[in-house]
């Protein structure tokens, strides 16, 4: 699928109320997410006083694994699909998102931002790509 395809379906499904539906379960599901990756970046920078960096790749496999069980069966109810090819698409949007979430934490650190806020304005930021990538790919 080009560019210009991908860009017209997501124009056509923005009409569609079953997306906006999913939408909002993504967001609910993000947000318990967004919770686990801060509870969990917390504890390992404050607690295991861990460099920000690993911390937020931890923080992510722990979300991840949350987003995936609840995205899979309640946000796009893909339970009939294969887990395991699921889940590796899952787990590769996720990645970019990681990424563009890693280059968002070091800038804001650099900007001075302290490190809890930073991430979650960094994992905020993320959040649309994983949308995105897990409807077009993912779970489509």
């Amino acid at each position: 699928m080009t560019p210009v395809e991908t860009a017209r379906r997501i124009g056509r499904g923005t009409l569609k109320l079953d997306n906006w539906v999913q939408l909002v379960k993504f967001g609910v599901v993000g947000a318990s997410g967004y919770f686990v990756n801060l509870a969990v970046f917390a504890a390992l920078t404050a607690l295991a006083d861990l460099h920000h960096i690993p911390a937020a790749v931890g923080a992510f496999c722990v979300a991840v694994t949350n987003n995936f069980i609840w995205n899979r069966h309640w946000t796009f109810a893909a339970g009939e699909g294969h887990a395991g090819f699921q889940a590796a698409r899952f787990f590769t949007v996720s990645v970019l998102a990681l990424g563009v979430n890693l280059i968002v934490l070091e800038a804001l650190i650099r900007a001075d931002v302290a490190e809890l806020p930073a991430q979650a304005i960094a994992v905020a930021i993320a959040m649309p790509f994983n949308f995105i990538g897990n409807k077009l790919w993912t779970f489509a």
